[in-house]
């Protein structure tokens, strides 16, 4: 494995040039692919020589994932920066009560 593609890990985030950020989610080290998630949920493979002559730098994560589960905010019918969880409950108990 290239030397580049050692320092890629499962996770990492990366753009090109304006383009949205993307997520590597696999590296398979024997058929030397990498396999990336767009922002807009479509996933690509890479074999490693494409890799490394693709011009791709460091991102960081959207804030919103919305857009890798193509839904929108109003899909998921939620407030979320309404959303207060101060009454001492575990949250995930009261994920119940929203749905």
């Amino acid at each position: 494995m290239g030397r580049l593609i050692q320092s890629v890990q499962v996770g990492d985030w990366f753009r090109r040039s304006n383009d949205p950020p993307f997520e590597v989610v696999a590296l398979d080290p024997d058929n030397e692919t990498v396999e990336v998630q767009h922002y807009d949920g479509s996933v690509e493979e890479l074999d490693f020589d494409s890799w490394l002559e693709m011009d791709f730098e460091p991102a960081r994560a959207p804030e919103d994932y919305s857009g890798a589960l193509d839904m929108d905010r109003e899909d998921f019918n939620l407030s979320v920066d309404g959303m207060q969880f101060d009454d001492g409950l575990n949250p995930l108990d009261q994920l119940d009560l929203l749905m």
